[in-house]
């Protein structure tokens, strides 16, 4: 979605639709997360990691790479949609692994580095995407041809650990407890509402109208979106690789406010910019923002998951995000064809300041905050 993003208003010129319709490129990816992300969690937990990992990633590229051959927007809405089913676990798995392999201080700190690796491809997708674009709206989508030899290398490397290989899972049958009481402690709803409403204000507000902003009222080319895109990426992954030092010093629900004031902080910041290049220092403020809150998020929450169902409880937290994705786009269109694009910038601003007030509030009471 990084590397689509700058193209967007070279999309809606080739295709012939409006500003609005772009939201739906996001959302038809992120609606599959919705319905199959819990399925493919239960699936992993019971048949094993790669099982489910190795065919999704090659969906995904398969699927992805057809983009570039649609001809009109509901073909690309479609082959979306597939890409989608694809992409569906991964946000869950990755973490998975991690907490299969890790534990403890190892654990936070490779919940750092993931983010980071992730910020790192982030950054450099919307640079990428950017330039792809001013060949051709449809040439950003062949970035996701690269999903197919990572699914082979994946198919005859990865070593997904005594944890999640299909007799670990079926030694654990009898020791499973009941999902709910486990969702129902630690402060887990709030951290899923607050990974919820990270995504509505990401894709919502910064990815889907932050390109529009830049190219109607600064002229900016799809090049200078993608690198203003790749700012907020850069930040986010310097941020988070010291994720380990940040959760060893400060408790988790300070460290999620703070991260939800520099969303705000950056959305307003971006309505008093004076030039195109000056927008780098609210995407950076947003990178910082994530750097903090992501993986001290996934930690928090991968600590509270019980071994024996972790997929599935963290494939939660993947469709909290994937929610977020899903809605933040079409909300803030309503509030654009509505309000204006200034009024996208502002909600966005309010929301997260919200948040900020409610982790703070609420979490108090929870053992790892």
């Amino acid at each position: 979605m990084a590397s689509i993003a700058p193209a967007f208003p070279e999309i809606i010129r080739a295709l012939g639709v409006q500003q609005e319709d772009t939201a739906w490129l996001i959302s038809a990816f992120t609606i599959p997360g919705l319905l199959f992300t819990p399925v493919t969690g239960h699936l992993s937990d019971r048949f094993g990691r790669r099982k489910v990992l190795i065919p999704c990633l090659l969906l995904f590229g398969v699927a992805g790479g057809a983009c570039f051959l649609a001809g009109d927007f509901r073909t690309l809405l479609i082959l979306r949609f597939m890409q989608g089913v694809g992409s569906a676990p991964l946000n869950a798995l990755n973490v998975v692994l991690i907490g299969d392999f890790f534990e403890g201080h190892d654990r936070s700190a490779a919940m750092g580095y993931n983010t980071s690796v992730i910020g790192v491809g982030t950054a450099s997708y919307p640079a990428i995407g950017g330039l792809l674009a001013m060949v051709g709206w449809n040439y950003p989508f062949l970035l996701s041809l690269i999903a197919i030899p990572i699914g082979i290398w994946a198919y005859m490397r990865l070593d997904e650990g005594k944890r999640g290989t299909p007799s670990a899972a079926r030694s654990n049958v009898r020791k499973v407890s009941p999902l709910l009481p486990e969702l129902l402690k630690k402060g887990t709803p709030v951290l899923l509402f607050a990974s919820m409403m990270t995504f509505i204000i990401q894709y919502g507000c910064f990815l889907t109208f932050l390109p529009f902003y830049l190219k109607f009222g600064y002229g900016a080319t799809p090049l200078t979106i993608g690198l203003v895109s790749a700012a907020m990426s850069l930040s986010s992954a310097v941020t988070s690789s010291g994720a380990g030092w940040f959760m060893g010093r400060f408790r988790g629900r300070s460290l999620l406010s703070t991260a939800f004031i520099f969303y705000a902080s950056a959305l307003l910041f971006i309505l008093h910019v004076p030039g195109s290049s000056g927008m780098i220092i609210p995407a950076v403020l947003f990178g910082v923002g994530q750097g903090i809150n992501i993986p001290n998020l996934l930690t928090m929450l991968t600590d509270n998951s019980p071994e024996e169902s972790r997929a599935m409880f963290l494939s939660l937290n993947s469709m909290s995000l994937r929610l977020g994705q899903t809605i933040g786009p079409p909300i803030f269109g309503v509030i654009f064809a509505s309000q204006g694009i200034r009024a996208v910038f502002t909600t966005g601003a309010v929301m997260a300041a919200a948040m900020a007030v409610i982790i703070f509030g609420t979490l108090r009471g929870s053992n790892n905050s």
